[in-house]
C-alpha cells in the first residue's frame, strides 16, 4: 500500500513559479513510477510528468516548463513549475505504481490534489 499527500499548491500571478511536493509512504517508494496529472473543472485529467528511476517524460503542453523529479531518500517527488500562465489553473494530483506511463489507469495510488490557481 502506498499513500501519497501532495503539498505546495497556492495563488501564483501569470509567469511566476510554484513547486509541488508529493510525499509518499512505503519501503518501496525508490521502484514505484511517480506521475503528475491535473485536473481543471468540467475537463478530463490530463497527464503532466512521469518518472521512474531516472528516465522521465512530459507532455507536450508542459515540457521545457515543468520539470519532475524525485528524492528517493525522503520519499518525495517533486514538481517544479514555471512560467505558469492561467490555463494552468487546476487541481494537481500525484500518482504511483509499480510501472506506469502517461495513462492515469495505469495508476493504482492516488493522493488528494492540491490546488493551483494563476492569475492573469
Amino acid at each position: 500500500q502506498v499513500q501519497l499527500v501532495e503539498s505546495g499548491g497556492g495563488l501564483v500571478q501569470a509567469g511566476g513559479s510554484l513547486r509541488l511536493s508529493c510525499a509518499a509512504s512505503g519501503r518501496t517508494f525508490n521502484s514505484y513510477a511517480m506521475g503528475w496529472f491535473r485536473q481543471a473543472p468540467g475537463k478530463e485529467r490530463e497527464f503532466l510528468a512521469t518518472i521512474r528511476w531516472d528516465f522521465t517524460y512530459y507532455a507536450d503542453s508542459v515540457k521545457g516548463r515543468f520539470t519532475i523529479s524525485r528524492d528517493n531518500a525522503g520519499n518525495t517527488v517533486y514538481l517544479q513549475m514555471k512560467s505558469l500562465k492561467p490555463d494552468d489553473t487546476a487541481r494537481y494530483y500525484c500518482a504511483a505504481d509499480r510501472v506506469a506511463g502517461r495513462n492515469a489507469e495505469e495508476y493504482a495510488y492516488w493522493g488528494q490534489g492540491t490546488q493551483v490557481t494563476v492569475s492573469s
